[in-house]
């Protein structure tokens, strides 16, 4: 069975912000003013256009992944997981600093951490 749930509409960067995500406890955000939801965004040194090209190889070589929109500034992913097909949306938008980024689930009210761990792995093996 697959859960993959609708592809929300509102997804992308808007006046160099990500979507907030829903009153659910089943995503995070480098731009969340809540600490519930906060992350650090990813940091990198250099040139911005290679961070983003650095952090799409790493993204790519993990299982389960689906880039749906890639640019010099923006990625959109989306993570299946293994076990029952649930579709993860996770977002990274770079504004010249930081890379922001925003990993939520579809469907469900708990990700029982799982967008936190996600962004911390990507974190760990990303060398921006």
């Amino acid at each position: 069975m697959i859960f993959r749930g609708k592809r929300p509409s509102n997804l992308g960067v808007v006046n160099g912000r990500l979507a907030d995500g829903p009153n659910k406890p089943n995503w995070v955000s480098s731009q969340a003013s809540d600490k519930k939801h906060h992350i650090e965004p990813l940091q990198f040194s250099g040139d911005p256009k290679s961070a983003i090209q650095a952090l799409r190889s790493t993204i790519e070589a993990m299982p389960r992944t689906k880039l749906v929109e890639g640019g010099a500034k923006y990625l959109y992913f989306e993570f299946t997981s293994a076990l029952m097909g649930y579709v993860d949306d996770v977002e990274f938008y770079c504004d010249g600093e930081v890379i922001h980024v925003r990993s939520a689930s579809r469907l469900g009210y708990s990700d029982l951490g799982a967008n936190r761990k996600r962004i911390e792995t990507i974190r760990g093996a990303f060398s921006g």
